[in-house]
Protein backbone atom coordinates (compact mmCIF):
# COMPACT_ATOMS: atom_id res chain seq x y z
CA UNK A 1 0.00 0.00 0.00
CA UNK A 2 1.69 3.18 -1.14
CA UNK A 3 1.50 6.44 0.78
CA UNK A 4 -0.05 9.59 -0.68
CA UNK A 5 0.44 11.88 2.33
CA UNK A 6 4.15 12.41 2.55
CA UNK A 7 5.75 9.22 3.77
CA UNK A 8 5.68 5.45 3.98
CA UNK A 9 6.75 2.64 6.25
CA UNK A 10 7.85 -0.67 4.88
CA UNK A 11 8.63 -4.07 6.26
CA UNK A 12 11.14 -6.20 4.39
CA UNK A 13 11.69 -9.92 4.62
CA UNK A 14 15.27 -10.90 5.53
CA UNK A 15 16.11 -14.59 5.42
CA UNK A 16 17.44 -15.58 8.85
CA UNK A 17 18.86 -19.13 8.69
CA UNK A 18 17.31 -21.85 10.83
CA UNK A 19 19.00 -24.95 12.27
CA UNK A 20 21.25 -26.81 9.83
CA UNK A 21 21.71 -30.57 9.71
CA UNK A 22 24.85 -30.45 7.61
CA UNK A 23 27.49 -27.82 6.99
CA UNK A 24 30.52 -27.51 4.73
CA UNK A 25 33.34 -25.22 5.88
CA UNK A 26 36.17 -24.34 3.52
CA UNK A 27 39.36 -22.32 3.86
CA UNK A 28 42.76 -22.05 2.25
CA UNK A 29 44.22 -21.85 5.77
CA UNK A 30 44.73 -25.48 6.75
CA UNK A 31 45.71 -24.68 10.35
CA UNK A 32 42.57 -22.60 10.84
CA UNK A 33 40.36 -25.34 9.43
CA UNK A 34 42.09 -27.91 11.65
CA UNK A 35 41.23 -25.78 14.69
CA UNK A 36 37.59 -25.67 13.57
CA UNK A 37 37.62 -29.46 13.18
CA UNK A 38 38.96 -29.93 16.72
CA UNK A 39 36.20 -27.76 18.13
CA UNK A 40 33.58 -29.70 16.15
CA UNK A 41 34.87 -33.04 17.41
CA UNK A 42 34.94 -31.75 20.98
CA UNK A 43 31.22 -31.04 20.62
CA UNK A 44 30.60 -34.61 19.35
CA UNK A 45 30.01 -33.73 15.70
CA UNK A 46 31.18 -36.25 13.06
CA UNK A 47 33.86 -34.61 10.90
CA UNK A 48 34.72 -35.69 7.35
CA UNK A 49 36.63 -34.03 4.54
CA UNK A 50 40.19 -32.95 3.92
CA UNK A 51 42.60 -30.12 4.70
CA UNK A 52 40.66 -27.53 2.65
CA UNK A 53 37.05 -28.60 3.26
CA UNK A 54 35.23 -29.94 6.31
CA UNK A 55 31.94 -31.82 6.07
CA UNK A 56 29.99 -31.84 9.34
CA UNK A 57 26.71 -33.61 10.02
CA UNK A 58 24.40 -33.14 12.97
CA UNK A 59 21.99 -35.85 14.10
CA UNK A 60 20.67 -33.71 16.97
CA UNK A 61 18.25 -31.65 14.92
CA UNK A 62 20.83 -28.98 14.15
CA UNK A 63 21.45 -28.14 17.80
CA UNK A 64 25.02 -29.43 17.63
CA UNK A 65 25.91 -27.18 14.70
CA UNK A 66 24.23 -24.26 16.49
CA UNK A 67 26.49 -24.93 19.49
CA UNK A 68 29.49 -25.09 17.14
CA UNK A 69 28.67 -21.66 15.72
CA UNK A 70 28.39 -20.25 19.24
CA UNK A 71 31.79 -21.68 20.16
CA UNK A 72 33.48 -20.48 16.98
CA UNK A 73 32.16 -16.97 17.59
CA UNK A 74 34.08 -16.97 20.87
CA UNK A 75 37.22 -18.77 19.70
CA UNK A 76 37.90 -17.12 16.33
CA UNK A 77 38.80 -13.53 15.60
CA UNK A 78 36.76 -11.59 13.05
CA UNK A 79 39.65 -11.86 10.57
CA UNK A 80 39.75 -15.65 11.02
CA UNK A 81 35.97 -15.94 10.64
CA UNK A 82 36.23 -13.91 7.42
CA UNK A 83 38.69 -16.49 6.09
CA UNK A 84 36.26 -19.43 6.31
CA UNK A 85 33.40 -20.04 3.88
CA UNK A 86 30.22 -21.81 5.03
CA UNK A 87 27.54 -23.70 3.10
CA UNK A 88 24.66 -25.00 5.23
CA UNK A 89 22.48 -27.94 4.12
CA UNK A 90 24.18 -27.98 0.70
CA UNK A 91 22.98 -29.97 -2.33
CA UNK A 92 24.48 -33.45 -2.46
CA UNK A 93 26.38 -33.22 -5.74
CA UNK A 94 26.80 -31.73 -9.19
CA UNK A 95 26.60 -28.16 -10.43
CA UNK A 96 24.16 -27.17 -7.68
CA UNK A 97 26.76 -28.04 -5.05
CA UNK A 98 29.49 -26.18 -6.96
CA UNK A 99 27.25 -23.13 -7.27
CA UNK A 100 26.49 -23.15 -3.55
CA UNK A 101 30.18 -23.34 -2.68
CA UNK A 102 31.03 -20.46 -5.01
CA UNK A 103 28.42 -18.21 -3.42
CA UNK A 104 28.83 -19.38 0.18
CA UNK A 105 29.07 -16.57 2.76
CA UNK A 106 31.97 -16.23 5.14
CA UNK A 107 31.66 -17.64 8.63
CA UNK A 108 31.58 -14.04 9.94
CA UNK A 109 28.53 -13.30 7.79
CA UNK A 110 26.84 -16.60 8.70
CA UNK A 111 27.29 -15.90 12.42
CA UNK A 112 25.84 -12.42 12.02
CA UNK A 113 22.84 -13.70 10.03
CA UNK A 114 22.10 -16.22 12.77
CA UNK A 115 22.21 -13.54 15.44
CA UNK A 116 25.30 -15.03 17.06
CA UNK A 117 27.48 -11.93 16.66
CA UNK A 118 24.88 -9.26 15.82
CA UNK A 119 21.39 -8.43 17.09
CA UNK A 120 19.78 -9.52 13.86
CA UNK A 121 16.28 -8.68 15.11
CA UNK A 122 17.22 -4.99 14.87
CA UNK A 123 17.00 -5.40 11.11
CA UNK A 124 15.02 -8.59 10.48
CA UNK A 125 12.06 -7.44 12.58
CA UNK A 126 12.22 -3.73 11.80
CA UNK A 127 9.60 -1.58 10.15
CA UNK A 128 11.60 0.91 8.08
CA UNK A 129 10.97 4.52 7.12
CA UNK A 130 12.81 7.79 6.45
CA UNK A 131 12.98 10.92 8.54
CA UNK A 132 14.08 14.27 7.12
CA UNK A 133 16.25 17.11 8.41
CA UNK A 134 16.23 20.53 6.72
CA UNK A 135 19.27 22.16 5.14
CA UNK A 136 19.02 25.97 5.09
CA UNK A 137 20.67 28.82 3.24
CA UNK A 138 22.66 30.64 5.93
CA UNK A 139 22.09 34.08 4.46
CA UNK A 140 18.31 34.04 4.92
CA UNK A 141 17.55 30.70 6.72
CA UNK A 142 15.31 29.50 3.90
CA UNK A 143 15.04 25.72 3.51
CA UNK A 144 16.75 24.62 0.30
CA UNK A 145 17.08 20.88 0.88
CA UNK A 146 16.10 17.95 3.07
CA UNK A 147 18.44 15.14 4.14
CA UNK A 148 16.80 11.72 4.46
CA UNK A 149 17.87 9.42 7.29
CA UNK A 150 16.72 5.81 7.65
CA UNK A 151 14.97 4.66 10.84
CA UNK A 152 13.56 1.38 12.09
CA UNK A 153 10.94 0.36 14.64
CA UNK A 154 11.47 -2.89 16.59
CA UNK A 155 9.03 -3.84 19.37
CA UNK A 156 8.00 -0.23 19.74
CA UNK A 157 11.61 0.97 19.99
CA UNK A 158 13.04 3.33 17.38
CA UNK A 159 16.41 2.24 15.98
CA UNK A 160 18.81 4.65 14.27
CA UNK A 161 20.34 4.18 10.86
CA UNK A 162 23.79 3.57 12.31
CA UNK A 163 22.61 0.40 14.07
CA UNK A 164 20.60 -0.75 11.04
CA UNK A 165 23.57 -0.40 8.71
CA UNK A 166 25.96 -2.03 11.20
CA UNK A 167 23.79 -5.16 11.28
CA UNK A 168 23.26 -5.09 7.50
CA UNK A 169 26.99 -4.87 6.83
CA UNK A 170 27.76 -7.64 9.33
CA UNK A 171 25.19 -9.93 7.69
CA UNK A 172 26.21 -9.15 4.11
CA UNK A 173 22.99 -7.24 3.42
CA UNK A 174 24.48 -3.76 2.99
CA UNK A 175 23.64 -3.39 -0.74
CA UNK A 176 20.01 -4.25 -0.11
CA UNK A 177 19.57 -1.91 2.87
CA UNK A 178 21.40 0.88 1.05
CA UNK A 179 18.95 0.51 -1.84
CA UNK A 180 16.00 0.49 0.56
CA UNK A 181 17.33 3.65 2.18
CA UNK A 182 17.63 5.47 -1.16
CA UNK A 183 14.20 4.46 -2.37
CA UNK A 184 12.47 5.02 0.98
CA UNK A 185 13.89 8.55 1.00
CA UNK A 186 12.54 9.28 -2.47
CA UNK A 187 9.09 7.75 -1.93
CA UNK A 188 8.65 9.47 1.42
CA UNK A 189 9.67 12.91 0.16
CA UNK A 190 7.79 12.92 -3.15
CA UNK A 191 4.44 14.37 -1.96
CA UNK A 192 5.84 17.36 -0.04
CA UNK A 193 9.41 18.10 -1.22
CA UNK A 194 8.31 20.88 -3.60
CA UNK A 195 11.38 22.63 -5.08
CA UNK A 196 13.88 21.56 -2.40
CA UNK A 197 16.77 19.22 -3.11
CA UNK A 198 16.89 15.76 -1.54
CA UNK A 199 20.09 14.56 0.13
CA UNK A 200 20.37 10.76 0.36
CA UNK A 201 23.20 8.83 2.02
CA UNK A 202 24.75 5.94 0.12
CA UNK A 203 27.85 3.79 0.51
CA UNK A 204 29.69 3.26 -2.80
CA UNK A 205 30.66 -0.23 -1.57
CA UNK A 206 26.98 -1.19 -1.79
CA UNK A 207 26.95 -0.51 -5.54
CA UNK A 208 28.76 -3.31 -7.35
CA UNK A 209 27.40 -2.84 -10.89
CA UNK A 210 26.18 0.77 -11.08
CA UNK A 211 23.95 0.45 -14.14
CA UNK A 212 22.08 -2.54 -12.68
CA UNK A 213 22.21 -1.72 -8.98
CA UNK A 214 20.96 1.86 -9.39
CA UNK A 215 18.23 1.14 -11.95
CA UNK A 216 15.46 0.80 -9.36
CA UNK A 217 16.52 4.05 -7.67
CA UNK A 218 16.45 5.80 -11.04
CA UNK A 219 12.94 4.40 -11.58
CA UNK A 220 11.85 5.51 -8.10
CA UNK A 221 12.89 9.08 -8.91
CA UNK A 222 10.95 8.97 -12.16
CA UNK A 223 7.84 7.56 -10.45
CA UNK A 224 8.06 10.24 -7.74
CA UNK A 225 8.29 13.03 -10.29
CA UNK A 226 11.53 14.35 -8.78
CA UNK A 227 14.00 15.83 -11.25
CA UNK A 228 17.30 13.86 -11.22
CA UNK A 229 19.32 17.06 -10.65
CA UNK A 230 17.58 17.55 -7.30
CA UNK A 231 18.99 14.30 -5.91
CA UNK A 232 22.25 14.78 -4.01
CA UNK A 233 23.98 11.53 -3.07
CA UNK A 234 26.08 11.85 0.07
CA UNK A 235 29.26 9.79 0.25
CA UNK A 236 31.02 9.48 3.60
CA UNK A 237 34.71 10.31 3.68
CA UNK A 238 35.62 7.04 5.43
CA UNK A 239 33.88 4.84 2.84
CA UNK A 240 35.23 6.96 0.00
CA UNK A 241 38.84 6.41 1.03
CA UNK A 242 38.63 2.60 0.99
CA UNK A 243 38.57 2.07 -2.80
CA UNK A 244 39.23 5.22 -4.80
CA UNK A 245 38.90 3.57 -8.22
CA UNK A 246 35.52 2.01 -7.45
CA UNK A 247 34.33 5.24 -5.86
CA UNK A 248 35.09 7.29 -8.96
CA UNK A 249 33.36 4.80 -11.28
CA UNK A 250 30.21 4.88 -9.13
CA UNK A 251 30.24 8.68 -8.96
CA UNK A 252 30.66 8.86 -12.74
CA UNK A 253 27.46 6.84 -13.10
CA UNK A 254 25.61 9.06 -10.60
CA UNK A 255 26.51 12.07 -12.71
CA UNK A 256 25.54 10.35 -15.95
CA UNK A 257 22.04 10.08 -14.45
CA UNK A 258 22.02 13.79 -13.58
CA UNK A 259 22.48 13.23 -9.84
CA UNK A 260 24.80 15.43 -7.83
CA UNK A 261 27.45 14.34 -5.34
CA UNK A 262 28.15 15.49 -1.79
CA UNK A 263 31.24 14.54 0.20
CA UNK A 264 30.16 14.08 3.81
CA UNK A 265 32.00 14.46 7.14
CA UNK A 266 34.87 16.44 5.64
CA UNK A 267 37.62 17.61 7.98
CA UNK A 268 40.89 19.27 7.01
CA UNK A 269 43.35 16.40 6.86
CA UNK A 270 45.36 15.30 3.84
CA UNK A 271 42.82 12.64 2.93
CA UNK A 272 40.02 15.21 2.78
CA UNK A 273 41.97 17.58 0.54
CA UNK A 274 43.03 14.70 -1.69
CA UNK A 275 39.44 13.43 -1.93
CA UNK A 276 38.07 16.86 -2.73
CA UNK A 277 40.46 17.20 -5.65
CA UNK A 278 39.71 13.67 -6.92
CA UNK A 279 35.94 13.65 -6.42
CA UNK A 280 35.26 17.31 -7.26
CA UNK A 281 31.92 17.15 -5.40
CA UNK A 282 29.01 19.48 -5.99
CA UNK A 283 28.54 19.82 -2.22
CA UNK A 284 31.03 19.61 0.66
CA UNK A 285 29.66 18.93 4.14
CA UNK A 286 31.87 20.07 7.00
CA UNK A 287 32.00 17.33 9.63
CA UNK A 288 30.04 17.89 12.85
CA UNK A 289 33.07 17.53 15.17
CA UNK A 290 34.92 20.23 13.24
CA UNK A 291 31.96 22.62 13.28
CA UNK A 292 31.22 22.05 16.94
CA UNK A 293 34.84 22.78 17.85
CA UNK A 294 34.27 26.42 16.86
CA UNK A 295 35.21 29.12 17.85
CA UNK A 296 38.52 27.39 18.58
CA UNK A 297 41.25 29.09 16.50
CA UNK A 298 42.50 25.79 15.12
CA UNK A 299 38.98 24.81 14.03
CA UNK A 300 38.53 28.22 12.40
CA UNK A 301 41.70 27.72 10.36
CA UNK A 302 40.57 24.24 9.28
CA UNK A 303 37.07 25.36 8.30
CA UNK A 304 38.41 28.32 6.34
CA UNK A 305 40.85 26.03 4.51
CA UNK A 306 38.18 23.53 3.48
CA UNK A 307 35.74 26.28 2.46
CA UNK A 308 38.30 27.99 0.26
CA UNK A 309 39.26 24.75 -1.48
CA UNK A 310 35.61 23.72 -1.96
CA UNK A 311 34.73 27.08 -3.48
CA UNK A 312 37.71 26.90 -5.83
CA UNK A 313 36.28 23.59 -7.03
CA UNK A 314 32.85 25.15 -7.51
CA UNK A 315 31.20 23.31 -4.61
CA UNK A 316 28.66 24.57 -2.09
CA UNK A 317 29.63 24.13 1.58
CA UNK A 318 27.22 22.82 4.22
CA UNK A 319 28.11 23.18 7.91
CA UNK A 320 26.67 20.24 9.83
CA UNK A 321 25.93 20.13 13.53
CA UNK A 322 24.89 23.78 13.88
CA UNK A 323 23.09 23.94 17.23
CA UNK A 324 23.52 27.57 18.37
CA UNK A 325 23.27 31.02 16.86
CA UNK A 326 26.90 31.62 17.78
CA UNK A 327 28.04 28.68 15.64
CA UNK A 328 25.68 29.69 12.82
CA UNK A 329 27.20 33.17 12.74
CA UNK A 330 30.71 31.73 12.93
CA UNK A 331 30.34 29.37 9.96
CA UNK A 332 28.65 32.13 7.96
CA UNK A 333 31.60 34.43 8.55
CA UNK A 334 33.97 31.63 7.52
CA UNK A 335 32.21 31.30 4.18
CA UNK A 336 29.85 28.31 4.53
CA UNK A 337 26.86 28.57 2.20
CA UNK A 338 24.37 26.27 3.90
CA UNK A 339 23.71 25.00 7.42
CA UNK A 340 22.20 21.91 8.99
CA UNK A 341 21.61 21.07 12.63
CA UNK A 342 19.20 21.26 15.55
CA UNK A 343 19.14 25.06 15.38
CA UNK A 344 17.29 24.79 12.07
CA UNK A 345 15.34 21.58 12.69
CA UNK A 346 15.73 18.04 13.99
CA UNK A 347 15.12 14.93 11.88
CA UNK A 348 11.35 14.42 11.69
CA UNK A 349 8.90 11.95 10.15
CA UNK A 350 6.56 12.97 7.36
CA UNK A 351 4.10 10.06 7.62
CA UNK A 352 0.85 9.09 9.31
CA UNK A 353 0.11 5.66 10.88
CA UNK A 354 -2.20 4.80 7.97
CA UNK A 355 0.59 5.34 5.44
CA UNK A 356 2.80 2.30 5.24
CA UNK A 357 4.32 0.01 2.68
CA UNK A 358 4.66 -3.70 3.45
CA UNK A 359 6.85 -5.65 1.06
CA UNK A 360 7.72 -9.32 0.91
Amino acid sequence: MASTDGGARRREYWHVPGHAGRVLLGSTDGDLLAAVARTARALGLPVAGGPDLLDLTDEDGGRGIARLFQRLARELTTAEADHVRVATDPPTHGSALAGRLLTAPTLAVELARRGVTAEIGVLAEAELWSVYQPVVRLSDRSVVAQEALLRGLVDGREVGGEDLFFVAESAGWLPRLDRIGRESAIAGAAPWLDDADLFVNSDPASVIRPRTDLASTEQALHDAGIEPTRLVVEVGEVSAVSDRGHLLSVLEHYRSLGWRVALDDVAAGWSSRSLLAAVRPDVVKLGRPLVQALPDDGARTMVRSVVELAHRLGALVVAEGVETEQVAEEVTRLGADLGQGWLFGRPASRWTPSARVVTR
